[in-house]
């Protein structure tokens, strides 16, 4: 019995411990930076060509955008698609909202991949976008980043988004 009571405090004391734990990491929200244009810039392109070749305007006056620069090659993106069509649909509730998928390539093998991840995943081939400009505009380093952009075309709030926290804190802010 003795063991059994030892086990109980061993139990409560790491439990108590874990809580601990949990209180001071807690979520962040997406990891901003400081190189490229700042939320309150405006976009620094306007007009895109998207996969199927129609056109999207950010800040055309109507609804927000939201940015999300992908790639077929990243596990995490791969992941965060998901969670992305969710939270659009909750913020849709909210204000009209638009989602762009954004990624860079330029050859014949290049398209033919984000073809297939475009098939995989279910995406809008009027909301991808090929764009290596686009990416250099934003100073996009790692994935997957966003890009929050106002109606008016002012970027409302950008970062990196590895989980659905973080792209939540985009709309927050």
């Amino acid at each position: 019995w003795l063991v059994v009571v030892a086990l109980c405090f061993v139990v409560f004391a790491l439990m108590r411990q874990i809580g601990v734990l949990h209180e001071r990491v807690f979520p962040a929200g997406a990891l901003m930076t400081n190189r490229g244009p700042q939320p309150g810039d405006p976009s620094p392109i306007d007009h895109l060509v998207a996969f199927d070749d129609s056109q999207i305007t950010l800040g055309d006056g109507l609804k927000s955008t939201l940015l999300l620069f992908v790639s077929p090659a990243c596990p995490v993106c791969k992941t965060l698609l998901p969670i992305v069509k969710s939270v659009a649909r909750s913020e849709a509730s909210y204000h009209p909202l638009q989602v762009v998928l954004a990624s860079d390539g330029d050859t014949a093998d290049d398209r033919r991949q984000h073809l297939e991840f475009i098939t995989a995943h279910q995406i809008d081939k009027s909301r991808y976008v090929l764009s290596r400009r686009l990416g250099l505009a934003f100073v996009v380093e790692k994935l997957p980043f966003a890009a929050l952009i106002d109606k008016a075309g002012m970027i409302r709030a950008k970062g990196l988004v590895n989980s659905r926290e973080h792209l939540e804190s985009l709309f927050e802010a």
